[in-house]
């Protein structure tokens, strides 16, 4: 058996990019005013505009996405599972309209572990990458997913099919820096972090990550010799 680690991934939370017309328009002011209770921490007021957001403009993936993300907050924290259902439902509803989407497709695989069921958390991930075989993204989320049980070994091969397939993805960069981080390998950690934002300067984490590992580097690098005293005869 493997044993996870007790931190879970953060849940993001995505503004619709629209079309600025009729009721789109309408659904993605109510999904940016949400996003911003949600960052701060005002989940039930969120909900309220994801909800609104929703019967505005039902086709939109993202409103139920951001659905599903507050529901599994709020389920998680209030140990509700009628909430954590709701939650997958709204997932697998955001799934259903667009294939593709990474962040539900994270959220989905985490709250499959929160329920105790890893295992289709890992089959989520797998059947996704063997549906698009040229995709990078299943297999960042699959390093992921393994990098939370530990099992770091099988999450670097999962990043190295995906710089593999796409060299210039910056959330293979990122995740590849994280991998170093977790194995001790500070300075190549860095050299991930700072490639990743080559690609993606839109990335403030990072820059709080290099800093942050830059000081510990500097902090265990030896201190150079003293020259030695020299005397007058």
């Amino acid at each position: 058996t493997t044993t996870r680690k007790p931190n879970v991934a953060a849940f993001a939370i995505l503004v619709a990019t629209l079309s600025l017309s009729g009721c789109q328009l309408g659904a993605r002011n109510q999904n940016s005013r949400g996003v911003a209770m949600y960052q701060q921490g005002r989940y039930a007021e969120a909900l309220q505009y994801f909800e609104q957001a929703k019967i505005t403009d039902a086709a939109n993936p993202d409103t139920y996405y951001n659905l599903a993300s507050t529901y599994h907050k709020l389920g998680t924290a209030a140990k509700d599972p009628r909430m954590i259902d709701n939650a997958e439902r709204m997932y697998n509803t955001c799934l259903e309209m667009s294939p593709n989407h990474v962040d539900c497709y994270r959220g989905l695989s985490i709250l499959l572990v929160d329920k105790g069921q890893p295992e289709k958390g890992f089959t989520l991930l797998k059947d996704w990458a063997v549906k698009n075989p040229g995709l990078s993204e299943p297999r960042i989320e699959l390093a992921r997913l393994h990098q939370e049980f530990n099992q770091n070994k099988v999450a670097e091969q999962y990043l190295n099919e995906a710089l593999a397939m796409d060299p210039n993805n910056p959330r293979a960069w990122a995740a590849k820096g994280r991998s170093r981080e977790m194995s001790g390998d500070l300075m190549m950690a860095v050299q991930n972090y700072e490639q990743s934002l080559a690609l993606n300067a839109s990335q403030p984490e990072l820059y709080q990550r290099i800093g942050a590992l830059k000081v510990r580097l500097s902090q265990a690098a030896p201190a150079a010799p003293s020259a030695p005293a020299t005397t007058t005869r």
